[in-house]
């Protein structure tokens, strides 16, 4: 019989953290890199930039980011109540796998996607976001059960430079395998296969996470048929309870208004890249994912830097700094048009892409009142990121519909950081709630 790992063991902790190891390549090989390059390679193979789904004439990327919109409102939906169910059983691992068996194996879908059967390519889009995003909500809510507060920092921040790591290996390996290449045609179909191989690593590399993961905290309520909502009923509760904790209900506030802006950049950058840059005599598809390499290198780094300095001034006055220096590269990406801007761009963006996920996600973890219900209060967590998630692509996506162009969406992004530094300032000290 396997042994039952202590809190803050230390195999316990790197069973968790490697996690992002495993999912994160669908972060990067999916979200970020070349599912982005994939899906205007095919518009552009067919000599199409627009294309009629549900009866309406779409522009590519607003298609793709409307449908992304649509998934994580599904996401915010399905969460809480999951949550419920995760709770009475008792077994948060049981849904972690589920998610990632179904976003792993929807990812492995996208080999067949295909303008000419959109609706069906589109669903494997659809669910693999369903996937990733979903099993967050279980793997983040570990935390606070497998760490002790004075670990949450550093643990959450291996966990992101375990998955920036691993990400960058795969996206090396599908990098050579597209330009081993000569037409555009066959890196399409190499790009087929990253999707693959992408899938296929998500699904080994999480078998660690799952020999370790205790189960969970079962619930001792006894079975009806409310169970279904009882995360909403937990989610009301939270809200209900964060009326008195002044500190974390500033913070989760903050948290959803700068976090529209944070993951609207990472779901955008290279669909942005791909259209509004004017590549010249270079490769657009080695461009682009140089420039994501170059993210990600140094997002490690980012993480890194970003933990000591958190030790150094506060969490909160880090992610202030963090947060103008969004706005800094939001007001510079107005202004490039050319692939060395892109990656200078590229270089700032990976500094504090790193830093401002593991800092929030830590920060949130510390600012939680002790309890044993940590999925619930996560689970909050997460629904607030995926409602500010729809809401930021929505506006993205407004935006380029109103003025035809991404530039002007990009630009709209800074009221998200400026707003989000002003309510980080509002958020109580410590000992004074």
């Amino acid at each position: 019989m396997k042994k039952v790992l202590q809190k803050g063991d230390k195999k316990l902790l790197n069973s968790w953290a490697f996690y992002d190891w495993a999912n994160s390549v669908y972060s990067l090989v999916i979200a970020s890199a070349i599912f982005p390059i994939f899906y205007d390679a095919i518009f552009e193979i067919k000599g199409i930039d627009t294309l009629v789904v549900f009866g309406k004439e779409w522009k590519s990327s607003s298609l793709i980011f409307a449908t992304t919109a649509v998934a994580f409102s599904v996401v915010a939906i399905i969460s809480p109540l999951l949550s419920g169910v995760a709770d009475f059983l008792g077994n948060k691992k049981f849904f972690l796998k589920l998610f990632c068996y179904l976003g792993a194996l929807s990812t492995i879908g996208l080999y067949l996607f295909s303008i000419d059967h959109i609706y069906v390519s589109l669903s494997c889009y659809f669910l693999a976001l369903i996937g990733f995003w979903g099993s967050l909500v279980f793997y983040n809510s570990y935390l606070p059960d497998i760490a002790n507060k004075d670990q949450h920092d550093s643990i959450s921040a291996k966990g992101f430079s375990l998955g920036y790591v691993g990400s960058v290996i795969l996206l090396i390996a599908c990098l050579a395998l597209i330009m081993s290449q000569e037409n555009g045609e066959d890196k399409v179909k190499m790009m087929r296969w990253s999707f693959v191989l992408t899938g296929v690593w998500w699904i080994v590399f999480s078998q660690y996470t799952y020999i370790y993961l205790p189960k969970g905290n079962k619930s001792d309520g006894k079975l009806s048929k409310n169970v279904f909502y009882q995360g909403f009923r937990e989610l009301k509760a939270i809200w209900v309870e964060m009326q008195h904790k002044p500190r974390l209900k500033g913070y989760l506030i903050a948290f959803f208004v700068y976090s529209m802006g944070v993951q609207t950049v990472m779901l955008a950058a290279a669909y942005f890249g791909a259209e509004e840059l004017d590549w010249g005599e270079t490769d657009k598809t080695l461009g682009l994912i140089t420039s994501i390499l170059l993210i990600q290198l140094v997002a490690v780094l980012g993480a890194f830097l970003t933990s000591k300095l958190s030790s150094k001034i506060g969490n909160i006055n880090a992610l202030i700094v963090i947060n103008l220096i969004w706005i800094a590269i939001c007001a510079w990406a107005f202004f490039v048009y050319t692939p060395i801007q892109f990656y200078i761009t590229a270089g700032v963006v990976g500094l504090v892409m790193g830093g401002v996920q593991a800092l929030s996600r830590s920060t949130y973890a510390k600012f939680l009142p002790e309890t044993d219900d940590t999925t619930s209060y996560f689970s909050f967590y997460d629904v607030s990121e995926k409602i500010g998630i729809v809401f930021g692509m929505l506006m993205f996506l407004a935006m380029q519909e109103l003025t035809g162009s991404m530039r002007y969406s990009i630009i709209f992004l800074i009221l998200f950081f400026g707003v989000g530094v002003l309510l980080l300032r509002r958020v109580p000290k410590e000992g004074k709630e």
